[in-house]
């Protein structure tokens, strides 16, 4: 059987409880704040706040000038590539212009030396001539009214063995030729051969002849 009491030798000595004075400051004697502490109260206060607010703007600016920073950088970025390929491009198209610039120079200076030299005409015509298969019928040879009597003079020797017949043409420009046989045709024309040479070198730049004569 449960035991239900405390033997007395467990028990220890207990003492009485014995409430404290309180020391309760009667209302008359409650001095309110002077104007100089409620002034520093509200500083403190105010103090207190401004820290808060300036730790919390400060974190948020901080992020907010990151990404502006960021945004920038990716701005700068944009512009020095764009700068760098707009760069890349000049440079192609001043390469392209100068080249041009070049071709016209060229083209300026065959024609005055044909004028003053026509017989530069002549490799022309030979090349022409030794590009024709062997045993070619009926060869034609179409010249610039002005340069058939230069070419036979210059060439009398080996026109008559294969059978050459010149032809006045004045849709050939001074300074080429244009051969046609019984099965084949040859264009070895100024403007012909000066094409062949832009398109080679990428360019579209025509001989443009300013004195090609018409038939009669």
């Amino acid at each position: 059987m449960a035991r239900n009491f405390i033997p007395g030798e467990d028990l220890v000595e207990v003492q009485p409880w014995v409430p404290q004075d309180i020391e309760v400051t009667p209302p008359d004697k409650i001095r309110p704040p002077t104007a100089e502490e409620l002034e520093q109260l509200r500083r403190d206060a105010q103090l207190e706040g401004y820290e808060a607010g300036r730790a919390e703007g400060w974190a948020v600016g901080y992020q907010e000038g990151l990404a502006q920073a960021r945004d920038e950088a990716e701005h700068l970025r944009q512009l020095a590539d764009a700068l760098a390929e707009a760069s890349q491009r000049f440079e192609q198209e001043l390469a392209q212009d100068l080249l041009a610039l070049a071709l016209d120079i060229a083209k300026q200076m065959l024609r005055q030396a044909l004028k003053v030299k026509p017989e530069l005409l002549l490799p022309v015509v030979r090349s022409a001539m030794e590009s024709l298969p062997q045993h070619a019928q009926h060869p034609h040879l179409h010249l610039h009214p002005e340069d058939v009597e230069l070419v036979r003079r210059m060439l009398e020797s080996e026109l008559p063995h294969a059978g050459w017949k010149l032809i006045e043409d004045g849709r050939v420009a001074r300074g080429g030729c244009r051969i046609e046989t019984a099965t084949s045709e040859l264009d070895a024309t100024l403007p012909s051969r000066w094409q062949r040479i832009a398109s080679a070198l990428g360019q579209d730049n025509a001989w443009l002849e300013d004195e090609i004569s018409t038939p009669s």
